[in-house]
C-alpha cells in the first residue's frame, strides 16, 4: 500500500526534469541565491542527466557549452555542479499532479506520496519519441531510438545484431554509427523524405561505414511471429504513400525507429499553461515568452518541452528560465546574465537548421534573427606540398571546434558559429 504523507513541504523552486535544461536552470537559481538548499529537482529516471548519459558522441556548439565533449561527460559535469551548490535531486520520483493547492510527488523507492508547495516551478519535462504505424509494429524487436541508446550505452546491452533504422535525422544517423561501433550490423537507413534531415557530417560518417541511406523509402512491415526476423520497405510517392511493386525485404532482428520527438506537455497543461499547436516546434507546446515564462505567473519552461532542438539550446533556455526565476526570488539584478544567454541563443539559432524554430516562435511574439554567417564553400585548389586539409562540413551548422582546435589558426568559421569553415 502506498503511504501518503499529510505534511506539506515548502520549497522556493521546484524543477521537474533532471535533463540539460533542468540542471542548468537549477545552477542558475542556486548560484544566484547563494546555495541550493531551497531548490529541488525531481526526475523519474534512475540517474540524472536526461538523455545525456546515453549520448556517447561528441557535441557540437562551442567550448562555452561543451563542444567536443561527449554527452555523458557533459551530464556528469552538470550534475557535479548542481550537487556542489547543494541542490537536492530526487530520482525515481514522479510529479503526478500540479494543482492550485500544491504539487503531488510519488517516490517509487519509498512508495510514498508527498505534497509540496513551490514559489516557482520550472518544467523541463523533455519529449517522448514518436512512432509510426506499420504491419506488426508491436513485435518484440521494434525499438525507439532512445530505447536502443539506453540499452546500448547505459546498460551495455546490444538489443540486436542486425538493424534497420527508420529516419535519417541526427538521432537516426548517430544511433547507426554507435551500433556499428558496438559490433552490430546496420543493413540500411530508410528516410521518407527526399533529403537527409540530419547533419551531413553525421551522414558521411555512416556512409563511410558502408551503411546505405535510402531516401524516399519507408518501412511497411515487420516480419516475424515471436519477434522481429525481418523488415519490408518500399519507395514512397510525393504523399509519402508506399508505391506497390517497390517492396524490398531485409533480414534483420531489430528495427529502430528514429522518427522524431513530441514535447511532454501533460504537466504544463495540468498547471493551467496555455497549450498551442505549433508544428515547427514539435507539435503541441506550452505558450511562453522570451524569458521562458508561461501564462501562469510562477511557471517557466525550458528544453524540448518548449521546442524540439539540440541539448545546447536546452541548456541555454534552462539558464534563461533559471536566472529569471532567481531574480524574482532574490531581488538581485541578473539581467546581464540573462542578456548574455539570450545572445548565445540568438547566435545558435541564426543558421538554416533553426529556420523552423524561428518561424514557430513567432507565434508567441518571440523573434530571432537569421543569417550573418558565412555560406560560401571553400574552393579546393588541390594539394600544396605533401599534405592537404579536407573540410568535411559543407553545411552551416552551429559548431566551431575545428576552428578552436587548429594549432595554427588556419581554420575559420567566420564571425558566427553557423559559418561554413
Amino acid at each position: 500500500m502506498v503511504e501518503k504523507l499529510h505534511n506539506t513541504n515548502y520549497i522556493k523552486a521546484l524543477i521537474v526534469g533532471a535533463g540539460p535544461a533542468g540542471l542548468t536552470g537549477a545552477i542558475a537559481i542556486a548560484e544566484t541565491l547563494g546555495n541550493g538548499k531551497d531548490v529541488l529537482i525531481v526526475d523519474e529516471g534512475i540517474e540524472p542527466g536526461g538523455q545525456l548519459p546515453k549520448q556517447t558522441h561528441k557535441f557540437f556548439g562551442h567550448e562555452g557549452f561543451f563542444a567536443s565533449v561527449r554527452g555523458f561527460e557533459i551530464g556528469r559535469k552538470l550534475v557535479k555542479k548542481v550537487k556542489e551548490l547543494g541542490v537536492n535531486i530526487r530520482l525515481q520520483t514522479t510529479v503526478t499532479g500540479i494543482y492550485e493547492d500544491g504539487i503531488v510527488l510519488y517516490d517509487r523507492t519509498k512508495n510514498i506520496v508527498e505534497h509540496y508547495k513551490a514559489d516557482y516551478i520550472l518544467l523541463a519535462t523533455g519529449a517522448t519519441e514518436r512512432f509510426i504505424t506499420f504491419k506488426n509494429n508491436t513485435l518484440p524487436g521494434v525499438y525507439g531510438a532512445g530505447a536502443v541508446q539506453t540499452l546500448m550505452n547505459q546498460y551495455k546491452v546490444l538489443p540486436g545484431q542486425s538493424f534497420l533504422i527508420v529516419g535519417a535525422g541526427n538521432i537516426g544517423l548517430i544511433v547507426a554509427y554507435q551500433l556499428v561501433q558496438a559490433g552490430a550490423k546496420v543493413k540500411a537507413i530508410v528516410e521518407a523524405s527526399s533529403k537527409v534531415g540530419g547533419y551531413m557530417v553525421h551522414a558521411n560518417k555512416v556512409k563511410r561505414l558502408g551503411v546505405p541511406i535510402l531516401l524516399n523509402h519507408t518501412i511497411v512491415e515487420a516480419i516475424g511471429k515471436e519477434r522481429v526476423e525481418g523488415a519490408v520497405i518500399a519507395q514512397v510517392d510525393e504523399k509519402f504513400k508506399p508505391i506497390p511493386g517497390t517492396e524490398k525485404e531485409y533480414v534483420v532482428d531489430a528495427i529502430c525507429l528514429a522518427v522524431g520527438l513530441q514535447p511532454n506537455i501533460e504537466l504544463a497543461a495540468q498547471a493551467g499553461v496555455k497549450i498551442v499547436y505549433v508544428p515547427e516546434l514539435g507539435g503541441y507546446v506550452p505558450f511562453r515568452d522570451e524569458n521562458m515564462k508561461t501564462n501562469v505567473q510562477n511557471v517557466y519552461i525550458a528544453g524540448d518541452l518548449a521546442s524540439i532542438e539540440e541539448a545546447t539550446t536546452a541548456m541555454i533556455e534552462g539558464y534563461i528560465a533559471g536566472y529569471n526565476i532567481a531574480m524574482k526570488l532574490s531581488g538581485k539584478d541578473v539581467s546581464e546574465k540573462i542578456t548574455k544567454m539570450r545572445d548565445e541563443l540568438s547566435e545558435f539559432r541564426r543558421g538554416p537548421f533553426s529556420q523552423k524554430v524561428r518561424k514557430g516562435l513567432e507565434r508567441f511574439g518571440v523573434y530571432f534573427p537569421s543569417g550573418g554567417y558565412r555560406e560560401e564553400l571553400q574552393v579546393v585548389e588541390g594539394p600544396r606540398g605533401k599534405l592537404r586539409a579536407i573540410i568535411e562540413c559543407p553545411q552551416a551548422i552551429p559548431c566551431n571546434p575545428c576552428e578552436t582546435s587548429c594549432p595554427s589558426g588556419a581554420i575559420s568559421v567566420g564571425g558566427n558559429i553557423n559559418g561554413i569553415p
